[in-house]
């Protein structure tokens, strides 16, 4: 098993609430105080029994996903505060209809109802399903969709919905239920991201499926992901990696474990207990892909059903959107909210009679503790795990989201343009860096300084430096003329003709798995296909994948 290098970080429960350093307190009290004075927070008054517009550990999440800079994480709460507002979030996840959240939550993520070793909800996400056919037909669900919005694609509103699910229902949960450090909230989550049985294909047509949860999280839900495990990495993999890991940002991409077969259950028992790990991966849970929650018994013993549904002869949650009630005895309510068969749903679900987070809830003030060595054992990044970095053209690969900058608020964030990557070494030139720059007037001026010769000084300080570019580290340039005329394609070139037409065919249908959440009532046009672009998806699904694979070769080898 690759070894899991130990790294000084912001991970839980260090750098969370009840855990910070003087310094981040100070620095979380002057990001509260910023953003008051901006009207973006309201603080807790405990005398008028008011609490705060936004908890510690929501403000600590956008302090941590900008390295505890006030200013800077002022500009990204501002900016999500005012897209909030925009797409009226609040109110768009309480009428949504429950049949097309759950259309939504089949394409993503899933929580199991179950926690790792420190409290933290763990899901799983099964790819083979996204298939060509599941895609076409949620394409069709969303041109017939109820919730909708003018300023937003509905994709995008569904996708927004189960975010606002994990912040606003799953996340509080688990924050509420016994745990080790019952003092700091919940606010991020695990993945199993299972890969088996993935074409290339169809990988690659994912793109766009997996980059709009990504940005949307970086721009708008910071500081939400704990850790990804990517499991059944198909023998192609390590070939695509390099261009893979451009979709994220950087922080994203070192959270990510890729585990071969011999290793998902040793690495995954090492955060998780095995009776919440899926039997498919080595652990004990009868957990299926698509299965409604199946909680484990931490969280039903602090729970009373008041109105569950039944899933197998088990209690669960019902579909749809669930929000909390809070009572004055700190006591919470789980409701059933959104929109069933055109009528408003409010629904309690169950109770927590007695959360373990009360207290704090209520603002009562708390000391921060040190985290132990035993736990920080536990704060690794994965980056050992991943394939060694190939060499990749820069100019053929779109660069990754920015991890710095804020995007606008009304749209998904831009992706950077710089990239920190060393060029590859020029092939012709050898180690000493001498050999072509030999016996012309620019020897040795890479390692020695520009000589004298080819300085030409014209007085009062003005001077000029003359280079002949075909002499200094590349041999003579080709001035040959060229004949007219191309020669024919080969198999590599149609495989890329075949590969980016296929790519533009199917980009709408790929990406419309990024779903959302509701709004009016606008219908989505669905565009018919023509004859040309039907034969062309006829001939693509007629390609091996070898002959893909090998367009992505020839993408990502490094030109001489």
């Amino acid at each position: 098993m690759a070894d899991l290098s130990r790294v000084e970080s912001i991970q839980y429960p260090a750098a969370h609430y009840g855990h910070l350093t003087e310094n981040q307190q100070q620095q979380l009290d002057a990001f509260k105080l910023l953003c008051q004075e901006q009207g973006y927070y309201t603080p807790a008054d405990l005398a008028k029994d008011i609490e705060a517009s936004h908890d510690d550990e929501t403000m600590l999440r956008f302090l941590r996903a900008r390295r505890f800079v006030p200013q800077d994480a002022f500009k990204q709460f501002k900016d999500t505060e005012d897209w909030r507002k925009e797409h009226d979030l609040g109110n768009l996840y309480k009428t949504i209809d429950i049949e097309e959240y759950e259309q939504t939550r089949r394409l993503y993520p899933q929580w199991l109802g179950r926690r790792d070793k420190r409290g933290i909800p763990v899901y799983v996400f099964e790819v083979a399903p996204l298939n060509s056919k599941n895609i076409a037909g949620y394409e069709k669900q969303l041109a017939n969709s109820t919730s909708t919005s003018t300023k937003v694609a509905t994709k995008h509103l569904r996708l927004f919905a189960l975010y606002e699910s994990l912040i606003g229902f799953v996340q509080p949960l688990c924050s509420a239920v016994a745990r080790r450090h019952p003092e700091t909230p919940i606010s991020q989550s695990n993945n199993i991201v299972d890969i088996s049985g993935v074409g290339l294909k169809q990988f690659w047509n994912l793109k766009g499926h997996m980059q709009d949860a990504s940005q949307l999280a970086t721009a708008h839900y910071p500081e939400t992901l704990d850790r990804i495990f990517i499991i059944g990495a198909p023998a192609f993999f390590p070939t695509v990696w390099g261009w893979i890991k451009r979709w994220f940002d950087p922080i994203t991409v070192s959270k990510i474990f890729i585990l071969s077969s011999a290793d998902v259950f040793p690495t995954l028992s090492q955060y998780i207990d095995p009776e919440n790990i899926p039997k498919k991966y080595g652990g004990q849970l009868d957990f299926k892909w698509g299965d409604l929650p199946h909680l484990e018994p931490a969280i039903e013993s602090s729970i009373e059903w008041i109105n569950p549904n039944i899933q197998e002869g088990r209690k669960t949650f019902p579909i749809g959107p669930i929000t909390w009630e809070k009572h004055a005895d700190g006591s919470l309510t789980a409701i059933a909210i959104g929109t069933e068969k055109g009528q408003p749903r409010h629904r309690p679900i169950f109770r927590i009679p007695h959360p373990v987070n009360a207290n704090i809830r209520a603002g009562q003030p708390i000391e921060n503790t040190p985290v132990d060595e035993a736990e920080l054992r536990l704060t690794t990044v994965g980056t050992a795990t991943q394939p060694p970095d190939t060499d990749i053209d820069a100019a053929s690969l779109e660069p990754p989201p920015s991890d710095t900058d804020t995007p606008e608020s009304n749209s998904i964030p831009a992706p950077s343009t710089t990239d920190s990557r060393s060029l590859p070494v020029r092939e012709g030139t050898s180690e000493t860096r001498y050999a072509q720059q030999d016996r012309t007037h620019a020897a040795g001026q890479l390692a020695d300084g520009t000589p004298d010769a080819a300085v030409k000084d014209h007085g009062h300080g003005d001077k000029t430096v003359t280079m002949e570019p075909s002499t200094v580290g590349q041999a003579p340039k080709d001035v040959s003329i060229k004949t007219e005329g191309s020669p024919a394609p080969g198999i590599i070139d149609q495989a890329k003709q075949v590969a980016a037409q296929a790519s533009a065919a199917v980009a709408s249908a790929a990406s419309t798995v990024a779903g959302g959440v509701s709004g009016s009532a606008a219908q989505e046009k669905v565009v018919e296909k023509s004859a040309e672009e039907k034969n062309l998806e006829a001939e693509v699904d007629a390609k091996a994948d070898p002959v893909i694979e090998e367009y992505l070769r020839e993408k990502t080898k490094v030109d001489a």
